[in-house]
């Protein structure tokens, strides 16, 4: 009987699960350790400036990412309840980081040297892992909750929410359409690529994700604990690492820098900071 149940596929999803958290950890330091945060042989097809965001991904990637799933896998092979809370803050903000990463460069600009189409199979593992990891999620969180959000509260956290993700998109859309009638705007001849690619990502993946989380809470919140914890798990993530950006950016005064833009950044970290405590006391066992 006990040869059995170890050999149940609860435990072989455990055990594959842990075995892909490790791998992706190594990934991303490997990749953090080749790339332009400490060895520099990983070189992008991009302009200079956007190294000082490449250093900072790397480094939140290599130090706090990376981690998160060493210490989130260990605890998943001892069978720890936070296993799940520390794995579940990684896939969706994974997902973005490869696909941006595999398909984000200048990969037709003749003036942009580089080899990180040689690294494509890191990025691929990268994203399998995270698509691994998300699944698992789905399914980790099995206990009963009964949301039990004070109103009061909720709203007043819903319309500082949609306030500052409105302000976030607009920001973006602002670009967008000054780029529509100038012809270019703020780093846009630098990365013309990068420049699309984060402007669809956040206006078609980010910001929707915070209104869905919104919407989940006020008309789902029974049923939707799993989705909320992988969406806050995105917002935690990427929220350090574009302030991270914002930082390195600022250090090495980078001429694309915009103080509105990361004020705005720093607010929205508040904001998820406080959303995913907000969380986690309203939902009660």
């Amino acid at each position: 009987m006990k040869r059995a149940s170890n050999l149940s596929p609860e435990n072989l999803e455990r055990n594959i699960i842990v075995l892909v958290s490790l791998f992706c950890a190594g990934l991303l330091v490997y990749l953090g350790i080749k790339g332009p945060l400490i060895m520099g042989d990983i070189a992008y097809k991009t302009h200079d400036t956007v190294y000082n965001q490449l250093i900072a991904q790397d480094a939140v990637n290599t130090f706090v990412i990376a981690p998160i799933l060493i210490i989130g896998a260990l605890a998943l092979a001892a069978r720890k309840r936070y296993a799940k809370y520390l794995l579940v803050l990684t896939p969706l903000f994974l997902i973005y980081y490869a696909i941006s990463y595999g398909i984000g460069w200048e990969w037709m600009a003749s003036d942009y040297q580089g080899n990180s189409e040689h690294y494509f199979f890191h990025f691929l593992g990268v994203l399998i892992a995270a698509l691994l990891i998300l699944l698992y999620s789905f399914t980790a969180f099995k206990s009963k909750r009964k949301p039990q959000f004070n109103r009061k509260a909720l709203v007043i956290y819903s319309i500082g929410l949609v306030l500052f993700l409105s302000l976030f998109a607009l920001m973006w859309m602002k670009e967008i359409f000054e780029l529509y009638a100038n012809g270019t705007t703020r780093g846009y001849e630098l990365a013309p690529t990068a420049f699309w690619l984060v402007r669809l990502f956040d206006l078609g993946f980010s910001i929707p994700l915070g209104f869905i989380s919104l919407y989940l809470l006020w008309l789902r919140p029974g049923s939707s604990f799993p989705l909320q914890m992988l969406i806050y798990g995105f917002f935690l993530s990427m929220s350090v690492v574009v302030n991270a950006m914002a930082l390195v950016m600022y250090l090495n005064g980078d001429p694309t820098f915009d103080l509105y833009g990361s004020v705005i950044f720093i607010v929205l970290m508040a904001i998820v900071f406080f959303g995913y405590g907000f969380i986690l006391r309203g939902y009660k066992r």
